[in-house]
Parts: structure tokens; C-alpha cells; sequence
């Protein structure tokens, strides 16, 4: 669906969208350092907080005592949960499901904050004043093996805690499932009849899938600063200033019942965090402190404490019917997953339900089943979405049915693919045919059975393949504002709170439209502005740019009605300078006579429409300040209208090669490829660079990473970034890549983004069956493949 409902959104010639290596705004900064975090903020005289983190994996405080602690030199303040400035205390961070207290004293897993929190004059002296507390615990039952811990025996170790379910509808209602049962809950969607279409479709399979979960860990740690100070500028009362809190200062506001105009956040960063949305309880708490204590207080998490959860594990064990075109006729999909630590986002679990791979296929008989189970591994906040709609399932069945029959996978993917429009259409869809056009050019496709190719080196060559749909956040609403004042156009801008850097690509827009340079958009960060470009990475960006294209031309519009007052106006008698006997007479304006609808904006100059050789700088052009304001959407995406939401448009394909040393079980991944078709490249940096990301973040969650607990205690055992592996500079492969531009998206000009779209569990796993034709569960560690392999 190109851009026709926006002004100017079938443009075809940009001298800026889509320039590469256009500078960040905000680079400089990040490169030399000089970028303020949470944990970098100080004050004269500022204080310390920490909480007292669990060492149990499920437990309960039944005696706190706090009199050794207090009398520790340098302790300022000890709250416990039972304290009514905590109690009372409710906080505006993200928590799904049933709400509990901000802080009690249950801890559901290892690390997690409970009981009290220390307040001293330095952190060391924090650390000494939780050493001495005199704490009893109850040891409760604890699950970390999400398999146990759905048996019908064991312990329940939420009870009465309802665990969140579907949110959304695919097919108009789900079936009846029980209610909850000991630590699991049941969802699940049913389309047509898949167990009759399975007992009569001509052929059969069934495979096990593990998602296993792996972390994310950001490389700038949460924290902040609060405090407290008269301002006499904003009207009665106190100021409250939040330094280090995430997406923006609203949160904060309403946690301490603040109006905005006096709720101060001016730092712009918050830490590499996939699209994170939650605030950390250290981000929340330090006005509360610094209330209590009169002066400011620091609160800032550990590494070790940044080990939150990136995806959740599932086991899905699916069925698939098919035929012998490998059109797939029915598919049953019984999954068991992790639902993670109360308050735990259902992104991931059950909320992949009503939307993901089944939306895209022909196939209209599905059944799925998912038991979500309580757990104590850890919590997955809605920032933890790495695919949250997991197409990955039905590339692994795509794989197979090629295996069985001797296909192309690739050819099978197009075989079930449905139309644009709806399941029924048997049309090809235009961007999934442009993009594995390129695809096979890319990567010199040829297929091969697994086990039938070698390298000259001796190791066993494998490649792969997937597809998925580009989203985007169309249903977000913008305000945007434009200046233009003493010649230059100024773009507010509240900030990156969420760790979007998205202003790049909507200043680019804007000097598009407005016929400018990149550079001559000047963009004004402050914490008062109202602007954010956030909503999903490059969704989000080229959502909010179709509010910004729309601002820009009200803008235009007012600064050529200016250009043609100010050319026609009459002549001004001799100024001061000419009476003086300096300077000659007023030059002719080369735009006199001329009327609004007659000139445009091209090159830095309001020029003539019919001559863009004719015409003023823009700072001589008007002598006005002008603004702009817009606030608005692009319209709906089609993967978000219509029945069911099954209309298709831009996609994106990915591609891996792996090569497999038998002998040693280690896997090399040779090359990644990516040919994606965002409708429309704003920003190439921003794109290529975002598409590197998530590509390496694959890698890492398919050959090393893992969390590793002991099942004894529940205790994490490696939350440290030596012994939780990551890529490094010197693990990651080459990502080729390919952009096409259908222009067949709703957003800015066409565009749609790629944001997480991209990010798979399985496309190297399908690689590694391809060279050695056995499954390895991921992380595909050597000793795995060795043991697939029988040699271990």
C-alpha cells in the first residue's frame, strides 16, 4: 500500500533520503564518550542506594532485622518493604499480569531485589550495611527446568497468580481450555478443523523444536539519579529530577504524582538495549530516596544484575500435513514455555499466538496449544522480544517437507506462501519474488540434501533459508513540530530515552521536503518537547517520519506565502545605511511578482517552480519565524486491517551458510545474507547497521549462548560475560546484503522498516542439519554436535 493518503508520499527523486554515510546526530558523543548514561551521573554530596538481592531462586523473608546495619558509620536510611513509603509506593515500570507490591518480601528468582533497601554515603558502605543484616528466610520450591516444573506433581510455586494468556484474537475466539493447573496456564487458537485435515492429508511429519532462552545484556548498566530542588520558575513546590530512567519522564511523573512542567529528565541516553520499554527498579526509586533523605541519591544495578531475558525457552513439538507439492494442508503446534517470574511480559509466549508464521500460509487448518509455565529462570520484560512472533517454526517446517521430497526449500516457502491479499489468494506476492530473486543471486543458491556437499577443506557445507513480513508500528500517533527561525529550520525533540536513535532519519525527511540539506536541519534536543520518534526500531522511524513528511510540507507551505509577502511587499523608503551615504539602492528580489503557488524550495533557496536557477537563500528568501505542527499516523498496515490480518506486502528473506568440522563438532558460520525489502531505504546506515545487529544477535543465541543453572538450588551460574558467551568482533561473519524499494509499504514515502523481523532462532540450526542431516538444539556447541554426531 504506497504512501497516497500523504502529501507528497509517491515522490520518485530525493537528493537526501537514502544518502549514505550521513552522520549521527548524536555520534560524536557516543564515540568520544562524552555520552551520559545512568550510571555516569553525579552530585555534590549525592548518597548511594542498593537493594538486598536474593540468593535463592524462590524465597520468603519471614525476620528482617536492621539494627546492626543502621549502626554501620556512613548508613543514612534503611526502608524495608513494610515501610509506608515503600508500600505505598507504586511504580509506573513495566509488570504484566496481576499487580503486586513494588517491593516485598518475596523473591521469585536468584538476584532479585526483596526486602529492604540501603541508603549510605558510599556504595561499599551499602554493601557492608546489607552484609550485616540479620535475615531468616523460608526456602520455597523453585522451578528452572520448565519441563519438571510442569509435571501434574510438582509444587506450584505462584499459587493463585494467573499467568498472562493471549492478548488478541487471530480467527474471532479460541477454544475452551482448562483453567490453570499448578504452575501452568493454557492457550491456544484454533482455525478450521486440523485434526480432521491432518488424518487426510497425503503425507506427515512431526519435529521437536527448543528455543532456548539467552540474555541480553546492555553495555551501558541501568541506574539513576534523583533529587529534589526549589524552583521558583514552574510555580509552588519542588522540582524532581530523574536522571538514567528510560523512554521519557512521564513515568516517573505519574509514580510521583508530578506535573510534567516540573518533572525535569534531560539526559538523552539510556544504554544498547533491544528495544527495551522497562524501567528497573533503580531507575524508579532514587526521588523517593532523596525525598526521604534531603539530598540526592544514585542508584545504579551491577553487571551481573543486567541479565534479564532476551527470549524465553519453548519446546514446541509440531505435526504438519502436507502433500506432495509440499503445500502444507495441516499443522498441530503443541508448545510448552517458560512464562519467567511474575510480572513477566507473555511477548514471546503466548502472545505469539495471534500473530506470526500460520498468518502467512495458505494452510487454513491450524490448531495451537501452548502450556506456559510459571518458572524461577528469570524475567522478560516486553523490551525481551527478540522474534516475538516466531516465524522460525514454519521455516524449520518448510526445511523439512524439501528434505522429504528432494525440493528446494526456497521453492516450498513460495509453494505455501498465500497472495497479498488473503489466505485464499493464489497470487505471488511481489516483494517476496523480488527479494528471492536477488536472494539466489546473492548467495549463488544451489541446493543440496543434507550430507551431500563438501568443502575443499573436508568440512560439510550447509545452507538455509527464511522469510518473514516487515512491520511496523503504524497505529503510533506523532506530534511533530518545524521552526524556522533567523533562517534556519530547527527539528525539537524530547530525546532517545528509549534507545532509539531515530532523529538521523526524520531529519533527513525534513530537509527532504523542505528541499535542504541534511546538515541544514538543525535538531534541538530538550526534555520538554513532545517528540519522540519510538515504536520499534526502524518500524517505528519510518512511522513517526510520515508524521515529520507531513509537518514539513505545512511548513514549506507557510514559508513560500512568506517568500511572496516579503517579495511583493513594497519597496521600504531609504534605510539608515543608504541616508548615510553607505551601500546603493535595495537589490531587485528575483521573486517579485510571483505568487505563493509559483515558487518551491530547492538547494537552500526559495526558487521559482520553473526555474529552480531563480531564486534566494532561504535565510534571505523570509525574515519570519514559522512553525509547523503536525500530530498523526500514516495509515494502518495491512498486516493490521482486514480479517484476520493476513495481507501481505513488504518482506525480507535471510540466508546462511555454515561449514561443519566432523571431527571437531565446531561450526563455522561462512556467511550470513539478508536481501529485505523495506519499501523504502530512509537512512542506509541506520538500516545496514540494524540488520548487522540482529543477525549477530542470532548468531550468538544459536552457538553459544545459554543460561546454566543449578537445578539443585535454581541459582544462575553464569551471569558474567566470561562464562556467558557472546560473539565477539572476532566470531561474527560477513553479512551480505540486498535492499530493495517496492515502495509497497504504509509508512514515510512506502517504507515499512525491518526492526525485529529479522532475528531468528533456528537459521543456522537449519544450516548445521543441512551439512550434517542431524538436529542440534541450540546453542549448537561443539560437544552438541559431536554428540548429534554419535562421537561424544
Amino acid at each position: 500500500m504506497p504512501d497516497y493518503e500523504g502529501v507528497n508520499g509517491l515522490r520518485e527523486e530525493f537528493k537526501v533520503v537514502g544518502q549514505h554515510n550521513l552522520p549521527g546526530v548524536l555520534s560524536y558523543a557516543v564515540a568520544t564518550g562524552t555520552a551520559k548514561f545512568g550510571g555516569d551521573y553525579t552530585k555534590p554530596d549525592m548518597l548511594f542506594a542498593r537493594f538486598l538481592h536474593s540468593p535463592y531462586a524462590n524465597a520468603r523473608i519471614t525476620k528482617l532485622d536492621t539494627t546492626k546495619a543502621r549502626a554501620i558509620p556512613g548508613v543514612v536510611d534503611i526502608l524495608t518493604w513494610e515501610d509506608p513509603d515503600v508500600a505505598n509506593f507504586v511504580g509506573n515500570g513495566e509488570h504484566w499480569g496481576a499487580p503486586r507490591p513494588w517491593l516485598d518480601n518475596v523473591a521469585d528468582m536468584e538476584g532479585a531485589e526483596v526486602g529492604c533497601i540501603v541508603v549510605a554515603e558510599a556504595e561499599d558502605i551499602c554493601d557492608a550495611a546489607l552484609r550485616a543484616l540479620d535475615i531468616e528466610w523460608e526456602i520455597l520450591p523453585h522451578v528452572v527446568d520448565i519441563k519438571k516444573g510442569a509435571a501434574p506433581d510438582a509444587a506450584a510455586i505462584f499459587p493463585g497468580v494467573n499467568t498472562p494468556t493471549t492478548f488478541g484474537s487471530r480467527g474471532g475466539g479460541g477454544p475452551q481450555l482448562p483453567p490453570k493447573q499448578g504452575n501452568v496456564s493454557h492457550a491456544g487458537m484454533d482455525e478450521g478443523d486440523a485434526d480432521k485435515a491432518m488424518a487426510e492429508s497425503e503425507f506427515t511429519l512431526e519435529f521437536d523444536m527448543n528455543i532456548a532462552s539467552y540474555g541480553s545484556v546492555m553495555p551501558n548498566i541501568p541506574g539513576s539519579l534523583g533529587w529534589w530542588e526549589d524552583d521558583p520558575y514552574h510555580g509552588e513546590g519542588q522540582t524532581l529530577h530523574i536522571e538514567g530512567a528510560v523512554r521519557n519522564r512521564e513515568p516517573i511523573a505519574r509514580s510521583y504524582h508530578m506535573p510534567l512542567e516540573k518533572t525535569v529528565q534531560e539526559g538523552l541516553f539510556m544504554g544498547g538495549r533491544y528495544c527495551d520499554w522497562g524501567l528497573r527498579r533503580s531507575q524508579e526509586i532514587t526521588p523517593l530516596l532523596a525525598k526521604r533523605t534531603g539530598r540526592p541519591v544514585r542508584c545504579v544495578n551491577t553487571r551481573e544484575e543486567t541479565f534479564d531475558f532476551l527470549m524465553n525457552q519453548r519446546f514446541c513439538h509440531i505435526k504438519v500435513g502436507y502433500d506432495h507439492t509440499g503445500l502444507i494442508t495441516a499443522v498441530i503446534d503443541n508448545s510448552l514455555a517458560d512464562a519467567g517470574v511474575r510480572g513477566s511480559s507473555s511477548f514471546g509466549t503466548a502472545g505469539d499466538l495471534t500473530y506470526g508464521p500460520y498468518t502467512s500460509i495458505k494452510c487454513t487448518d491450524i490448531k495451537q496449544r501452548m502450556d506456559i509455565v510459571d518458572s524461577n529462570r528469570g524475567m522478560m520484560y516486553v523490551s525481551g522480544q527478540h522474534c516475538p512472533f516466531n516465524w522460525d517454526i514454519i521455516s524449520m517446517a518448510e526445511y523439512l517437507i524439501a528434505e522429504k521430497l528432494g525440493l528446494d526449500p526456497i521453492d516450498v516457502a513460495r509453494r505455501n506462501l498465500h497472495g497479498p491479499r488473503e489466505k485464499n489468494d493464489t497470487d505471488p506476492v511481489p516483494s517476496f519474488d523480488a527479494c528471492i530473486a536477488e536472494g539466489r543471486k546473492l548467495m549463488d543458491w544451489s541446493w543440496h540434501k543434507d550430507g551431500a556437499k563438501r568443502l575443499p577443506d573436508g568440512r560439510l557445507h550447509g545452507a538455509s533459508f527464511r522469510y518473514q513480513q516487515c512491520p511496523r508500528h503504524s497505529g503510533m500517533s506523532y506530534s511533530v513540530k518545524l521552526e524556522l527561525r533567523q533562517g534556519k529550520v530547527h527539528f525539537p525533540t524530547q530525546g532517545p530515552h528509549v534507545g532509539i536513535y531515530a532523529m538521523e532519519c526524520n531529519a533527513m525527511v525534513a530537509a527532504e521536503e523542505l528541499g535542504l540539506k541534511y546538515e541544514d536541519i538543525v535538531v534541538d534536543f530538550d526534555y520538554r518537547e513532545g517528540f519522540t520518534p519510538m515504536g520499534g526500531g526502524s518500524d517505528g522511524t519510518t512511522a513517526s517520519a510520515w508524521a515529520t513528511k507531513e509537518c514539513a510540507n505545512d511548513l514549506k507551505k507557510q514559508i513560500l506565502e512568506s517568500a511572496a509577502r516579503k517579495a511583493n511587499a513594497p519597496a521600504a523608503a531609504g534605510g539608515m545605511m543608504m541616508r548615510m551615504g553607505f551601500g546603493g539602492p535595495p537589490k531587485e528580489n528575483p521573486l517579485k511578482g510571483r505568487t505563493a503557488e509559483e515558487l518551491d524550495m530547492a538547494d537552500g533557496m526559495v526558487c521559482l517552480k520553473a526555474d529552480h536557477s531563480v531564486g534566494l537563500p532561504l535565510a534571505e528568501a523570509t525574515g519570519e519565524n514559522l512553525f509547523a505542527t503536525f500530530t498523526g499516523r500514516p495509515p494502518l498496515s495491512v498486516w493490521s486491517v482486514g480479517p484476520g490480518a493476513r495481507q501481505l506486502d513488504a518482506m525480507n528473506t535471510a540466508y546462511c551458510e555454515v561449514a561443519v568440522d566432523e571431527e571437531t563438532g565446531e561450526v563455522e558460520i561462512l556467511r550470513f545474507g539478508v536481501v529485505a525489502d523495506p519499501g523504502k531505504v530512509i537512512r542506509p546506515t541506520s538500516l545496514e547497521s540494524q540488520v548487522d545487529q540482529v543477525m549477530y544477535m542470532s548468531e550468538g543465541c544459536q552457538l553459544l549462548e545459554d543460561f546454566i543453572y543449578d537445578e539443585h538450588t535454581g541459582v544462575r551460574l553464569n551471569t558474567n560475560m566470561i562464562d556467558y558467551m557472546k560473539p565477539t568482533m572476532l566470531d561474527v561473519p560477513r553479512v551480505d546484503k540486498e535492499f530493495l524499494e517496492s515502495r509497497a509499504s504504509n509508512a514515510a514515502y512506502g517504507a515499512s522498516g525491518i526492526s525485529h523481523s529479522l532475528a531468528n532462532t533456528h537459521l543456522v540450526i537449519m544450516a548445521i542439519h543441512n551439512a550434517v542431516g542431524v538436529w542440534v538444539d541450540p546453542p549448537a556447541t561443539p560437544d552438541k554436535v559431536l554428540k548429534a554426531l554419535g562421537k561424544a
